[in-house]
């Protein structure tokens, strides 16, 4: 039987943001998701992974069983509130003034997850006999590691036969009005350190040293020279940046022993971290270079082509929102790189105007517009 719980997401994100959930620490906010997912009819999970001194929580709640299963996915951890001094209340306090809610989290995301389980309540009061399943990923690792949250999570779901036939990040996405933007892919992420090593020497003797400098300039060049490629249906040109070249060296009349760079590379669909890193190694190999390469990849890239879920998602939003959402990839990485192993994923959130600031916000009207739409998504995805 499904007991009330409030439709309204305001107080809902008021007790999550009076959790001070700097990652790792849960400071009970996954309790509060518990405590209102239970009476809906959810069957909770937690899931605690990581070392003694990272130590995550997280929670999975599933309410039936059969398809097909739409999965919601957030993070209840926030990032530190930074100068306490700067903020006009206590980040933590979830204060509302002028129709505003202030908050570390207010805007990401736990003003999305406030919404989610809003919308969802509401959802359930009018479909309680809904087809398929719904469930709710919601980690404590998000903002920092992301090694012991969603990933660890999506492995046991896979494990016990949870894996959702599509599922929905609640990340704040629209860029400047609700319903203007849904993600639908993210650019994958390779950072790169190089070490090339050459032989010391006199600057006015240069036969007789090796200078690691011209090497690594010549293997940087080419990469430099042209675009990776242009782009493609969805994604703009992948970007090569060099974030950081040293040489320890502050003699003018020295060539030194040791050259380093940073490297990171924003990439589409049209290439892989594997692809990418042979390409690194083969210009360092071109430009004769004593080198060591370290490369790390924090997401591939993915994409969810428009099709069923992401029309029906999108039909969801305009009919709720009147705004026809924009099909984007743009920004950073999110814990659907993880989730685009598995299933389709899109993401789809509020307004993300203050995420990381000080005196993060969100409207007290964007928010219970947000749950509204959810709960359209929900009887769009579901009936």
């Amino acid at each position: 039987m499904i007991r009330a719980v409030s439709t309204d997401p305001v107080p809902i994100a008021q007790a999550l943001i009076r959790c001070p959930s700097v990652t790792p620490a849960d400071e009970g906010a996954l309790d509060v998701v518990q405590r209102l997912l239970e009476p809906l009819g959810f069957d909770c999970t937690r899931l605690v992974f990581g070392p003694e001194d990272y130590r995550v929580d997280n929670l999975f709640a599933r309410r039936g069983g059969e398809g097909p299963h739409v999965c919601y996915c957030g993070h209840t951890d926030v990032v530190p509130p930074g100068n306490l001094a700067a903020w006009t209340d206590d980040p933590f306090a979830g204060v509302v003034r002028d129709g505003v809610l202030y908050g570390r989290g207010a805007c990401d995301m736990k003003g999305g997850i406030a919404a989610f389980v809003a919308g969802l309540a509401d959802y359930l009061a009018v479909h309680p006999g809904h087809r398929g399943s719904i469930s709710l990923l919601i980690t404590g690792d998000e903002e920092a590691r992301s090694v012991d949250g969603t990933a660890r999570v999506l492995e046991w779901m896979a494990a016990n036969g949870h894996i959702p036939d599509m599922a929905l990040v609640g990340e704040p996405t629209s860029r400047s009005t609700l319903g203007d933007t849904i993600k639908i892919g993210r650019r994958g992420s390779l950072n790169a350190h190089i070490t090339v090593t050459g032989v010391q020497g006199h600057s006015a003797y240069p036969a007789k040293a090796d200078n690691p400098i011209h090497r690594l300039v010549a293997a940087l060049g080419p990469l430099l020279a042209a675009p990776l490629d242009n782009g493609s249906d969805f994604f703009p040109p992948t970007t090569l940046q060099v974030t950081g070249f040293d040489v320890g060296n502050t003699a003018t009349n020295v060539i030194p022993a040791v050259a380093k760079a940073m490297l990171n590379i924003r990439f589409n669909n049209h290439h892989t971290s594997a692809a990418l890193t042979e390409r690194l190694h083969a210009a360092l190999r071109a430009a004769g270079c004593s080198y060591d390469l370290v490369a790390e990849c924090s997401g591939e890239s993915f994409l969810t082509r428009p099709g069923p879920f992401v029309d029906a998602l999108s039909r969801a939003i305009e009919r709720s929102t009147g705004v026809v959402p924009a099909l984007d990839t743009g920004g950073g990485t999110s814990d659907a790189r993880f989730i685009a192993r598995y299933c389709p994923v899109a993401e789809f959130g509020a307004v993300g105007a203050t995420l990381h600031q000080v005196n993060e916000s969100a409207p007290v009207d964007e928010l219970r517009r947000l749950a509204g739409t959810y709960r359209e998504v929900l009887a769009e995805l579901l009936g």
